[in-house]
């Protein structure tokens, strides 16, 4: 698959993986700074952005779209950046090619099986997420406010809303509203995007020390909790772990300035 991208900067290369929902558009502001060292590619996943459409979206799936990226850019060896979903695909990226990765930095989110908690509202939250984007009726909507009037008697949090209304753009044939993502296809494939990638599929794999690691977690975000430190230190024995405290899960948007404090110890 031939995955959308931007790209900014010269220098050793820094590829970033968004979170569901995301894009390259949401990472611009961070690329540009991160640019001042490194040659930035932002991606868009598939089902994602500008990026194709696909009837799977598994974490082999994204892991193979990534490789194959690497491959049509020349790209030996980078950095990875990975929020979210798109960490746990960089986590399975390095895993698998090792001598492709440079340093891998983690965005709130564990190595761990999110299904398996006792909690579990993340899974029901972009459930609920999902089949609202699949019931709205772009025919009726004629601008965005529309949208968010729709999805507002299904999402209460105003801030998740406007992240999801920046996948609203107007099809250039038909002039409707439409998502740029693949909601119907995320929908069949929640369970792995929540529960895939965790210890079990790393196991024979561990321990993992070939390159450096770096956590970052936003201290409002309940994606990466104090006991999954252990686990990380099983998987990642050198990982360091950073915290910002005014952060919530969509950390590099909320406190971009402390995000890059934490990106740049590493990077």
């Amino acid at each position: 698959m031939e995955l959308f991208y931007r790209k900014e900067g010269s220098g050793s290369p820094l590829v970033v993986v968004h979170g569901l929902y995301g894009s390259s558009d949401n990472w611009l502001n961070i690329g540009k700074r991160l640019a001042e060292k490194h040659t930035v590619y932002m991606i868009d996943q598939r089902n994602h952005g500008r990026s194709p459409f696909s009837d799977s979206h598994t974490y082999d799936d994204m892991r193979d779209d990534l490789e194959e990226f690497f491959d049509k850019h020349n790209i030996e060896k980078a950095t990875l950046l990975g929020h979210s979903m798109g960490g746990k695909v960089a986590m399975w990226f390095a895993a698998d090619f090792p001598e492709r990765v440079e340093k891998l930095v983690i965005a709130d989110i564990a190595p761990k099986d999110y299904l398996q908690l006792k909690d579990e509202s993340q899974f029901y939250l972009h459930r609920n997420i999902l089949l609202a984007m699949q019931e709205i009726d772009f025919s009726r909507v004629k601008s965005r406010n529309d949208v968010d009037d729709f999805m507002a008697e299904k999402i209460d949090d105003a801030r998740i809303r406007q992240f999801l209304l920046k996948n609203v753009e107007k099809n250039k044939t038909s002039k409707r509203y439409q998502w740029r993502v693949n909601a119907e296809v995320l929908y069949d494939y929640l369970e792995e995007i929540v529960g895939g990638v965790n210890k079990s599929w790393l196991d024979d794999r561990l321990p993992i020390t070939v390159y450096p690691v770096i956590f970052i977690r936003g201290l409002l975000s309940k994606y990466i909790q104090d006991e999954d430190k252990d686990l990380i230190k099983e998987i990642y024995p050198d990982a360091n772990i950073v915290d910002i405290p005014d952060a919530g899960h969509w950390l590099h948007a909320e406190s971009p300035k402390e995000f890059m404090k934490a990106v740049m110890l590493c990077c």
